[in-house]
Parts: C-alpha cells; structure tokens; sequence
C-alpha cells in the first residue's frame, strides 16, 4: 500500500513539475550582461554630460543594447557613430537635414519604414530617441552586410552607398575623416565599457 501512496505522489509531483516554467541558467546570464551593459552605458552617457534626464539616458542606453544585440553590431560602435554624429544630441540637425542621435535623413527613414517593421510618421520622430537609434541601426546593419568591411560600411554611412567603390584593394578602403572618428572613438570606448 505504501509503495502505491509513494508512485501516487510521485505522479502528481512529475505532473506539477512537467508544469513549472523551465528555468535556464543561461537566461540569467544574459539578463546580468544587459543589466551591467545598459547600467555602464547609462555611466558612460552621464559622464560625458549628455544633456536630458536620466529617464532619457536610460531610453538611449537601452535602445542602444536592444538594437546591437537585435542586429549583432557591438553596441559601443553604435555609440561611437552617435558621438561623432550628433555628440549624443537628440536635437542635432545637420545641413544636409539628418536629424537626432545618429543623424538620419528623413528620406531614408522614410525609405526605411517601407522596407523594415519601423515605422515612420514624420521627421518630429527622428529627435525620438529609440526611433532615431532603430532606424540608424538598422542603416548600418545593412551597410555592414553590403559592404562587409567596417570602413567601406561607415563610410557608407556618411556619405551615402551610391557614392562608394564596390570591391575596393586594401589601399582604397575609405579612411575618410568620419571613418578615421568613428574608428578612433570606437577604441576609446572599448577601453572603457565591457
């Protein structure tokens, strides 16, 4: 009898158990990574006296890991285009009408938004923080997979894809002014968050 009552509730536990959220110890892996990566990335924006709440350094810091990770581009090189693009200013518009942290035109936002799931209402929404860093991302991803080399892509992203060599020599991979910034902040970045 007592064997029955034992398997009896040994069912019912393998039941309950069967039933329970599955747990993996990688998740909380990467739950720590974000938390530590946006928190320094947060540090880093405050630090360099981004102007706005924390609220909105947050909304830049997570964006910034979000969209890195959604696209596999280090998040640091996004933040180094951002530094040499707008110097993390939300508000930046350039002469040639690029608007927000990583200076979209809002032709190509508007091009963008017919062929991705970003959604583009007008170009008040480039100065939007987490709009403005899905769709530049989202730009420099598509560079990268173009032109795949880090150079050719960013100067791509400064210049415009029309205006780049396709299959350049080692000797004409663009080391253009922007490139040579984005680059060297880049490695300053690196030096400082993980």
């Amino acid at each position: 009898m007592k064997g029955i009552v034992l398997v009896s509730i040994f069912a019912v536990l393998s039941c309950f158990i069967a039933f329970l959220p599955v747990v993996n110890a990688g998740d909380g892996e990467v739950d720590s990574q974000k938390e530590l990566i946006v928190t320094r990335t947060f540090e880093y924006l405050r630090d360099k006296k981004v102007k706005g709440s924390d609220e909105k350094l947050m909304t830049i810091a997570n964006s910034v890991y979000e969209e890195s990770q959604k696209y596999d581009i280090d998040y640091r090189l996004i933040l180094a285009v951002m530094k040499v693009e707008s110097n993390f200013r939300n508000d930046a518009i350039s002469r040639k009408g690029a608007r927000g942290l990583l200076q979209v035109k809002p032709s190509l936002a508007r091009h963008i938004s017919k062929t991705s799931d970003i959604s583009v209402k007008s170009t008040k929404c480039l100065h939007e923080p987490e709009k403005n860093i899905k769709i530049g991302v989202y730009y420099l991803s598509k560079l990268l997979d173009r032109f795949e080399d880090l150079h050719t892509a960013l100067h791509a992203y400064n210049v415009g894809p029309r205006k780049v060599k396709y299959n350049a020599s080692e000797d004409e991979i663009p080391k253009n002014r922007f490139t040579k910034k984005v680059i060297k902040e880049y490695h300053q970045i690196t030096d400082i968050l993980p």
